[in-house]
């Protein structure tokens, strides 16, 4: 697993200038999720979607969504084209790739690991401060 972070604003938290640090990849799952779910979007739609689906947890800007876009396409994870919005607009669409679709599947099965073995760490802890 690539070591690294970006930085996600997370909205609920007037207090602090919060952000969450993802692990290097996170982003890039969602993205790759999201496609393999919706099937071709552009990057505004991309970037919404996650936001929609995070419960507004995850706020993404231009930046960031368009840098995991061509972290991913340079990968050959996704491949693009450009087409027309729903608005009526020129905008570039992506699309999972097989490869993309691999891959998917293999870091899903990583996460999937990983939180159970979170799960069981945070729960035992917090069962010994009882």
């Amino acid at each position: 697993m690539e070591i690294g972070h970006s930085h996600v604003a997370i909205p609920h938290d007037p207090m602090t200038d919060a952000k969450l640090d993802l692990l290097q990849g996170t982003l890039d799952l969602m993205v790759l999720q999201t496609l393999n779910t919706m099937g071709p979007l552009h990057g505004y739609g991309i970037a919404r979607r996650i936001e929609q689906m995070s419960g507004d947890e995850v706020i993404l800007n231009q930046g960031t969504i368009y840098a995991s876009l061509v972290r991913l396409q340079q990968r050959g994870w996704i491949g693009a084209e450009w087409g027309t919005s729903d608005n009526n607009r020129r905008a570039k669409f992506y699309e999972l790739t097989r490869q993309g679709k691999r891959h998917l599947a293999e870091q899903t099965s990583t996460w999937e690991r990983l939180s159970a073995v979170m799960g069981r760490i945070l729960g035992a802890q917090s069962e010994g401060s009882n």
